[in-house]
């Protein structure tokens, strides 16, 4: 019964938006696991945990398809992205984190930009069909 629920729910979903929400759970799960148990800066973990909130406030939005979460999510993403790639340069299993990281916010980078464009299109050819005078006679 959950499961048809859930089936349900998804089939609304574009393919872009699914994978998009999916690699920010994903992202929030990891960056948890990473500071708390996995690998922390300091032993028994650090208030780095914390730099997975701002996923869980993006991660209804997304779910949703509301344009102006995705729009801002995009860019928030960014810093997760960078974050990896300045911590790749670590060793062991940050190493491994930092390119799960990387994978993670990349993947939904791509999907929030491939979901925004032909919303973007239709903006911008509704605002030049307003913007051209009408032929009145």
């Amino acid at each position: 019964m959950k499961y048809q629920s859930l089936l349900q729910l998804a089939r609304n979903k574009t393919p872009h938006q699914l994978l998009a929400s999916a690699a920010f759970v994903d992202l929030f799960i990891l960056c948890v696991a990473w500071e708390w148990f996995l690998s922390p800066l300091r032993p028994g973990g650090s208030w780095l945990i914390l730099k997975g909130v701002p996923l869980l406030f993006a991660i209804p939005g997304l779910w949703r398809g509301r344009v102006y979460t995705m729009q801002w999510a995009s860019m928030l993403i960014l810093l997760y992205l960078t974050e990896g790639l300045v911590r790749i340069t670590e060793t062991g299993l940050n190493f491994w984190m930092a390119a799960l990281e990387i994978l993670l916010s990349t993947l939904a980078f791509i999907c929030l930009l491939i979901f925004l464009k032909p919303i973007k299109a239709r903006a911008k050819s509704l605002a030049k069909q307003q913007k051209t005078p009408s032929n009145r006679v």
